[in-house]
């Protein structure tokens, strides 16, 4: 098993709430890419990085393009964006209420639409996309959500989605009808077997996976087919758990509007 340090390294911010290149405004997405880059949605102070843009909220990298794309939320759109050197960007998916996005070995993007309650499939060049979980209006069924933030595609193409205000995580595997909680579904709560608005979710090669249970300030761990998971970190009482990104030797924690930090994996 592995144990992790609560001590972390800030890496990115730690300097308060503002509009500094040292600094967040309700940081959110994470990317890390292949050379270690890091890149940030710094949602209210509309940037990633130093490119201004309305309210971003997440942010991937084609490393086929070397390019950026940014779930551009204020403007309802999921835009692409030069890596290097970038002064515009290009819209590729249109009036669409993102939050989330994620891209598989293919290259098909996978969006949260919040307003919708669903989560649409987006091939290379499809701009209509697919829904491929939820889309059955707003509950709190097996195959509905209340409000779907973040998105997670393992190498099966099950696709993980965190209901916000229902609490759980769901998975569904691919042409699934309905989801499979994986995590929480016994009410909003900080007990082990309960999430309160978890948001960032990331699954390991292992199939663990690890859930930014925001409003509980902490990082649980589910082992698959898990009843109840176990409290990776457990951060400052208003902390607040935004986003995570697995690595080999540790993860990297956004906490709200404050720092990026990298808390490191200790085998014991």
């Amino acid at each position: 098993d592995a144990r992790w340090e609560q001590q972390g390294v800030i890496v990115a911010g730690g300097y308060g709430e503002g509009n500094g290149t040292n600094q967040f405004k309700n940081s959110q997405g994470l990317f890390l890419d292949d050379e270690e880059n890091l890149y940030i949605a710094d949602e209210f102070n509309h940037r990633i990085m130093k490119w201004k843009l309305e309210y971003p909220t997440d942010v991937i990298v084609d490393k086929v393009t070397d390019s950026l794309i940014i779930c551009d939320h204020g403007n309802k759109r999921v835009v692409r964006w030069p890596r290097q050197y970038g002064t515009s960007g290009t819209t590729i998916i249109s009036d669409v209420d993102c939050w989330d996005l994620t891209m598989d070995e293919s290259r098909s993007l996978y969006v949260t639409l919040s307003s919708e309650n669903e989560v649409r499939g987006y091939r290379r060049g499809d701009s209509e996309g697919t829904v491929v979980a939820g889309g059955n209006g707003m509950g709190s069924g097996l195959n509905q959500f209340n409000m779907p933030y973040f998105v997670f595609v393992d190498q099966d193409h099950a696709v993980y989605v965190s209901d916000l205000f229902n609490h759980p995580v769901m998975k569904w595997k691919k042409n699934a009808k309905s989801g499979i909680i994986v995590a929480g579904g016994h009410g909003l709560g900080s007990r082990l077997e309960q999430l309160q608005n978890p948001r960032e979710i990331v699954v390991d090669p292992s199939g663990t996976l690890y859930v930014a249970d925001d409003t509980n300030d902490r990082i649980m761990r589910w082992t698959e087919g898990a009843r109840q998971g176990s409290v990776v970190i457990d951060g400052k009482r208003g902390s607040g758990m935004e986003s995570i990104v697995y690595l080999s030797i540790g993860m990297v924690i956004c906490m709200r509007s404050i720092s990026i930090v990298i808390m490191f994996d200790a085998l014991i």
